[in-house]
This record gives structure tokens, sequence and C-alpha cells, in this order.
């Protein structure tokens, strides 16, 4: 059984240089040091990083001193804003992606645009950028969200960036006809697109599909979702442990890729297991 891993598996450079950021603070920083929500969206890696003495706290509340490092998805302006007033030392681990479009949405808020956030209203990433924004700002994840906005005189619009492109272009089709002034950012990440694109192509030429990563992570759903319109024996596990045997019967091809923050000794346990099955 021939086993294929997609070339852009494994950590993204956000979630790479967030994992570093909190390796170095855990090696220089004394006292105690947390993260304000999982760093990244993998509970393996967030259980790795406890062994160093990094822990992830669901919020403030939960934090009195020390060191607090803002999670790559980055965080609400309200919640930097007490960290500050708390007197806690930020090291700030945003991905520069995410970081620049908080920006984004504050520039257009500023010069009086109706800002639209295209993604997922529950995502970490989503109400940080919104956090940003004065006003008026919504977010949608498809133009059926949006059916009883009224017209505005200027729309500006951003996406999150692990969104599917088609999900940015069919908002901004749809509010082509809601203002005579769009302004528009893409601001999804290069690295997503190119990981969806491999992903797909190698779910067109394999019997079985394996995406890894964390359930929690919005990228890596997406990823499974996209491999199993293509190929419906695609599977998404955390871990090897989840692997059954009697998903690879009568297969001569497996097909492995993984969300953006799945570490590569995670896949290679998973690569390792496999190869296990054709074996037996």
């Amino acid at each position: 059984m021939e086993i294929l891993v997609a070339k852009s598996s494994g950590f993204c450079f956000g979630v790479k240089r967030a994992i570093n950021i909190a390796h170095k603070c855990s090696n220089e920083t004394p006292g105690e040091i947390y993260t304000l929500g999982p760093i990244i969206h993998n509970p393996q890696v967030v259980k790795k990083l406890e062994e160093s003495n990094v822990y992830a706290k669901k919020g403030l509340d939960e934090v009195s001193s020390g060191t607090i490092i803002i999670r790559s998805h980055g965080v609400k302006l309200d919640e930097i804003n007490a960290a500050r007033e708390k007197g806690l030392d930020i090291i700030d681990a945003t991905c520069p992606f995410v970081k620049k479009a908080q920006d984004l949405v504050s520039l257009l808020s500023g010069d009086g645009y109706s800002v639209i956030v295209v993604g997922e209203k529950d995502h970490p990433e989503v109400k940080g950028l919104i956090s940003y924004g004065q006003g008026d700002v919504k977010v949608a994840d498809s133009p059926e969200e949006l059916r009883g906005m009224p017209r505005k005189k200027k729309i500006g619009i951003i996406a999150q960036t692990t969104l599917p492109m088609e999900k940015l272009e069919a908002v901004v089709s749809f509010c082509l006809h809601k203002a005579s002034e769009i302004k528009v950012f893409n601001t999804i990440c290069n690295a997503t697109s190119i990981r969806q694109e491999e992903s797909a192509e190698l779910a067109e030429k394999v019997d079985v599909m394996i995406v890894v990563g964390g359930k929690n992570s919005a990228n890596t759903r997406r990823l499974a979702d996209i491999c199993k319109t293509i190929q419906p024996r695609t599977y998404h596990i955390e871990v090897a442990d989840e692997i059954d045997p009697s998903w690879f019967a009568a297969a001569n091809s497996v097909g492995v890729t993984s969300g953006a923050s799945t570490p590569d000794w995670v896949i290679n346990d998973v690569v390792a297991r496999v190869g296990e099955m054709q074996v037996k």
C-alpha cells in the first residue's frame, strides 16, 4: 500500500513562530507563564508545552501575575488592555498575517467603512478581528448571512486568514450590489490556500485519505471537508491511535495531510501506523 504525504503538511509559519516564542519564553523568562487560550489548536502541543511550564488559561480571571503569551490566533483588544491593567508581562505571538488583518479592520473602520469580516463568528481569530473595529462591523460566513443587510455607502471586506477563497469571493460578489464603494483586502494566508489545493489534488489520487489535526482546528476541519467531497473515504483524526484498520480494506494507496497546527511528530506517528497496516 503506497503512502503519500502532502508536501505542505506540518506547522505553518505562524504556528511555528508561536511555538518557538513559547519555548524561548519558557527558557528565558522567570515566573509563571501562561497562554491566553490554547496557543494553537492542537491538544497534543498544548500538553507538551505544559511540560515546559507554559499553561493555557481560558481567561484573564485565572491569571493574577506573571507572563501572558498572546496565542497565534490573536485575542480581543479589550483582553490585551485588561492584561496591561493587571500589570502582566505580555508577549505577543499573534501570527503576523492575523495581525495585519486586525490592523486592516481598524483602518477600514476608522475611515468610515462598514466592515465585513468573512469567517466563522465563533472562531477566536474572528472574535479578535471584530474587536479592532468601531461601529458597523459584521461577520458573515456566506452571502446568506447578509441577506437582510441594507445598502451601505462604503463597505470594507477582509477574511479570516484560514478561509477558503471561494467563501471570500461569494461575499464580495454579493456586496457588489450593496454599496457604491467597496474595498477588499485578501487576508487569506497563502499557505492555507496551497495546503488546501495540495490536499485536494492528493485526495483525487488515493483510495483513502487521512487528515491529521485537532478536532478544534477550523483549518483542519476544512481540509477534511474538502478531501471528503473528492474522496468519501476520508478520515479526520488527531493521533495515530484513532486509526481503524478497516479503513484500508482493498486500498492500494493512502494520502496523509494535516492542518496548520499539527506537529511533524504526530504526522510521523500516523504514517508509521498506516505503514504497519500493510505489514499485517
